[in-house]
């Protein structure tokens, strides 16, 4: 049982490594111009050790984009307060989600504009990262009088992502906490919008004209 946790624990290790070696290449190189090569070096594992995780460059690169989005989620998790009312709980998930971004800048890029390139698979993940943290927006938002339905929740991340990406593209993701203050503006005008005017999604597989 031991010699079988060891081993366990080893492959998890080397699964953790890959993903950080993954990361600092791509920091430093670009997604493009790494190899696998690069990525065991850097990982400090043989190729060998590589293809025991993952079978290709892309497919490391959407776990890297999984386990990093995770840990953007948890950031903003934690920063929720329930005794809070709703607007200071808004403000505080927001600042904490680009704080997070914001102290990974060199990776950005690869997390919001690569994955993309790697096909299907990329736009998938991103899209069960986009709900997770649509449900997590919606909760924050929540109160006794409404709530926001899924299209909203969905509206706001195109907005919260727009603003990342002109910060990527003008090379200022360090800067994403100053832009929090108008991000939560947007979460805010949603809410008080859906108290004033009430909007109830159609069931699924109905049209909705």
């Amino acid at each position: 049982m031991i010699e079988q946790t060891a081993i366990i624990s080893s492959s998890l290790d080397h699964r953790t490594r890959l993903l950080e070696g993954m990361a600092r290449c791509v920091a430093t190189k670009g997604y493009a111009d790494t190899t696998i090569a690069d990525i065991a070096t850097a990982a400090r594992v043989s190729k060998r050790t590589f293809y025991e995780h993952f079978k290709t460059k892309q497919e490391c690169l959407i776990a890297l984009y999984e386990n990093a989005s995770q840990r953007g989620l948890n950031s903003l998790a934690r920063a929720i307060e329930p005794d809070q009312q709703w607007p200071a709980r808004v403000d505080h998930a927001v600042k904490a989600y680009f704080s997070h971004l914001a102290a990974n800048p060199l990776l950005m890029r690869t997390l919001f504009i690569d994955v993309l390139a790697v096909g299907p698979e990329g736009l998938q993940a991103r899209r069960k990262v986009h709900q997770q943290l649509a449900e997590l927006i919606a909760s924050t938002a929540e109160q006794p009088d409404s709530e926001l339905n899924v299209w909203q929740a969905n509206a706001i991340i195109g907005s919260l992502t727009e603003i990342v990406l002109q910060a990527i593209e003008q090379d200022r993701v360090e800067q994403l906490p100053e832009c929090a203050d108008e991000a939560a503006q947007v979460i805010r005008a949603a809410m008080q919008s859906q108290l004033a005017h009430p909007v109830i999604p159609p069931e699924p597989g109905t049209d909705p004209h």
